[in-house]
């Protein structure tokens, strides 16, 4: 019962490494291929995850897997997928192609489904909700987090990432370093949030970055750690909770808002592309979509009828759905 016990608390990859043979040099050798090509630890991660579970499926390396093993086991993933993404799914077949090209093999032929994109709109905030998320937070540091992800339209690894030396003060700009892509780019402040920004270092005294783990006592750790993407998810839902929003956001929805509301306040397109750090204007356009540009246009077309009477009858408590 304790070797099951211990079993239990390995992961999907070190069971792999332990029981498949040659999963831990081709475990090796995948981390070396994709860290030398630029890409980043998060993909080697959840790459590395699927190779591993589709390892442990066969037990046998994903190299040595006929054409209708993987089918197979595609298919098992799609019956057992309800994500919307299907991100398991998507994981799993990128993980193969690199596999695959790693080795020289023609992954063509082992006919790896096409990925194809779900366009959705994203989910935004307005203006007042926005403004509540600020507000409502007791500890200034999320008060000050959340206004940073909305007001400078910072993904999560980004703000993550805000050193004491990214910050200019005399300028009014924000230093966002090694982004996506591992792109640089300047965004500005504006005064609201240089003021705040000031009164946050002045409390919290950060030595290195500007949002690392704290103790509960309230003194920076010894060993100067940036905030967990954990903490900040956390922080995102809680403010969401507070300020009673049930729309399904994350933290990338405040990147989302930011982007809308900086088109409706009529900042052009081109710009908000270099602001986000997109490489292809067509990831910007998707904005135009969900900004509201004229208040005109707001309103249904049912608006314009007349004897409508939606509401008549609601006093009999008449239930509308039950008919």
């Amino acid at each position: 019962m304790q070797g099951d016990t211990n079993a239990k608390k390995l992961t999907i990859v070190q069971q792999a490494e332990e029981t498949v043979q040659g999963f831990t040099e081709l475990y090796c050798k995948f981390k070396q291929k994709i860290l030398l090509n630029g890409g980043a630890m998060s993909t080697f991660i959840n790459y590395g995850r699927q190779l591993g579970a589709i390892s442990l499926y066969y037990n046998r390396l994903p190299t040595l897997l006929t054409n209708h093993e993987i089918d197979d086991y595609l298919y098992y993933l799609k019956q057992k997928s309800d994500l919307p993404s299907e991100t398991t799914f998507k994981h799993t077949v990128f993980s193969l192609r690199y596999v695959f090209r790693m080795y020289g093999l023609e992954y063509n032929s082992i006919q790896l489904p096409v990925i194809k994109r779900v366009r959705q709109l994203p989910v935004v905030l307005s203006k007042v909700e926005i403004a509540d998320m600020i507000n409502k937070p007791r500890q200034l540091k999320h008060r000050v987090l959340i206004a940073l992800l909305y007001g400078c339209g910072l993904r999560c690894s980004e703000v993550r990432n805000i050193k004491l030396t990214d910050l200019d003060f005399h300028r009014s700009m924000l230093h966002v370093r090694q982004g996506k892509g591992r792109k640089d780019r300047y965004v500005p402040l504006g005064n609201s949030l240089t003021i705040a920004l000031k009164n946050f270092i002045d409390v919290y005294r950060p030595a290195n970055w500007l949002f690392p783990i704290i103790k509960r006592r309230g003194v920076t750790e010894d060993f100067d750690r940036k905030f967990s993407q954990r903490g900040v998810q956390w922080a995102i839902h809680e403010a969401a909770k507070l300020c009673g929003i049930k729309k399904n956001i994350n933290v990338h929805s405040l990147r989302h808002t930011f982007a809308t509301h900086l088109l409706e306040d009529g900042v052009d397109i081109i710009s908000i592309k270099e602001l986000l750090g997109h490489v292809r204007l067509e990831t910007t356009m998707i904005y135009l979509h969900v900004a509201q540009f004229d208040k005109k246009h707001k309103s249904s077309p049912i608006d314009n009828l007349e004897g409508v009477r939606i509401n008549h009858g609601i006093q009999c408590k008449i239930d509308f759905f039950d008919a």
